[in-house]
């Protein structure tokens, strides 16, 4: 069940894919690339500890025990909404962006930053309600916790996206802080005890790249398959 969050939060890379993919040759105005650098500086640090939160998701055991799940899906849920405040604040800390509509741009990714950041701690409170012993009404209740994460989706990825498109986009491109980040978590392997059930992950299913609506059935009949194993 776990490998519709691990293909949802996957696409969690967007957000810093979206900073860093559109470049251009055109706009070397100073103020802009010093927006840029101002505030990819402090976003560098929040797009580590989210690529270390999607990484965590996606390497969940493909046995993992459901309490072991229910942990890593809790600390990544809510280690996402603090980045998020965080990368909010970095927006507002860097002041209004020197381009057209620059106020509109900061307040609207102020916004939305915020909004997914509490959006995210939703989700954490939902897995923490769910009781890893049932595992059954575990596996239904991280289907739900899944569906959730594909209504932010969207959101999340849409946050910082306007400030990425025109000069900032192509200021943003150039920053070191702003490029892809790299896990720093290592992949990990949890077994179940002999005999005892597990709910599937993503680590061995290839679901990170899997579109979620497809992970979600996948998920749910090999819960229901291992309770009854």
């Amino acid at each position: 069940m776990n490998k519709k969050l691990a293909a949802a939060l996957s696409g969690g890379a967007v957000l810093v894919l979206a900073l860093s993919g559109c470049s251009d040759d055109g706009d070397d105005d100073g103020k802009v690339d010093a927006w840029a650098k101002t505030f990819c500086d402090q976003a560098q640090p929040q797009f580590q500890k989210r690529a270390d939160a999607n990484q965590t998701i996606i390497s969940t055991a493909a046995d993992g025990k459901p309490a072991d799940i229910q942990t890593a899906d809790s600390k990544a849920f809510q280690d996402i909404a603090d980045t998020n405040k965080a990368l909010a604040k970095a927006v507002q800390n860097a002041g209004v962006p020197p381009v057209e509509n620059g106020e509109k741009l900061q307040q609207d990714a102020v916004k939305e930053l915020n909004s997914t950041a509490t959006a995210y701690e939703g989700l954490r409170k939902q897995v923490d309600a769910l009781d890893p012993k049932n595992q059954q009404n575990f596996a239904d209740g991280l289907k739900g916790v899944a569906d959730g994460l594909k209504k932010i989706e969207k959101m999340d990825q849409d946050a910082l996206a306007k400030l990425r498109s025109g000069q900032l986009g192509q200021a943003m491109a150039k920053q070191p802080g702003c490029q892809t980040a790299t896990p720093s978590v290592r992949p990990t392997v949890t077994k179940s005890p002999a005999g005892g059930g597990s709910v599937p992950s993503a680590a061995a299913s290839g679901a990170a790249s899997a579109p979620a609506s497809r992970a979600a059935s996948a998920g749910a009949s090999a819960s229901a398959s291992g309770k009854s194993a």
